[in-house]
């Protein structure tokens, strides 16, 4: 709890999950990343998972649906998630794994919980929709991620950026940790429109914003349709912007088609 002041403002105690994510910015000044600020037509899409939702009575992570999408354009555009290992060298896996912001209560307090989708380029729609359910209920989730944060921050400070500047140069390990790929959301329900721009160190951050209503040109007649805005961030170190944009256009063609959703209302 914090303390109260006479002068009429409170001082708060810094939480640990801040205190170890204040560290995951430092050297992030170096990165020379490009952001895009998009919108894709979701109005169809929207109409396939509500559909989905009156055929089983599930309700279909949206999150789970945009991580699909990025796993299949990544999959097809490898050369976007390629992390670098010293000046000379990038490192492209072949597997596409994904994180993504859980968020959970520890200690009474929300934790934004990193959370890696193993292969997410390789697993269908409903796997990737169980695996994040499960992830925002699991003990096992919270407990793991407690106890990385507490251990974590009993080492020395100096020793503690020593160390993540280790990882951040060794791509394999970087990844076991943290994946090659980041889909963030600032709040889709919160926000009535508007873009997030992240200050990550993925080589690749898809930041999920607002859903608005827009008006498009649709058969050359002029439609209100539902938008989602998307930032798509690059590392502009290991990309040029051609393959940046074809990685783009290929995410916002499977995002407004749908992909992955034909194959469940088919069951």
């Amino acid at each position: 709890m914090g303390k109260k002041d006479k002068d009429n403002f409170e001082t708060l105690k810094v939480s640990k999950i801040r205190k170890a994510a204040s560290e995951v910015y430092i050297n992030l000044e170096q990165k020379h990343n490009v952001h895009a600020l998009l919108d894709f037509d979701i109005t169809e899409t929207r109409k396939r998972i509500k559909l989905h939702f009156e055929k089983t009575g599930e309700k279909l992570s949206f999150l789970a649906f945009i991580i699909n999408c990025v796993g299949k354009a990544v999959s097809d555009n490898k050369r976007v998630h390629a992390l670098r290992k010293s000046r000379r060298k990038l490192v492209i896996f072949n597997e596409v794994d994904i994180a993504t912001i859980v968020e959970r209560k520890i200690e009474g307090e929300s934790w934004p919980i990193l959370y890696v989708i193993r292969s997410a380029d390789k697993k269908p729609l409903i796997e990737i929709h169980k695996e994040i359910r499960n992830a925002q209920v699991s003990k096992d989730v919270t407990d793991d991620f407690h106890k990385l944060v507490e251990v974590y921050l009993k080492v020395p400070r100096p020793l503690r950026l020593l160390y993540r500047k280790r990882i951040q140069n060794t791509p394999k390990v970087l990844r076991s940790y943290a994946g090659s790929v980041l889909v963030t959301s600032v709040g889709i329900t919160a926000l009535n429109g508007g873009w997030g721009i992240p200050y990550v160190g993925h080589p690749l951050v898809i930041t999920i914003g607002g859903i608005e209503k827009k008006a498009k040109v649709i058969k050359d007649k002029i439609e209100i349709r539902e938008c989602l805005n998307v930032t798509v961030t690059v590392d502009h170190d290991n990309l040029d912007g051609a393959p940046a944009a074809r990685f783009a256009a290929e995410i916002k063609e499977l995002i407004e088609k749908g992909y992955g959703l034909e194959s469940l209302l088919k069951k």
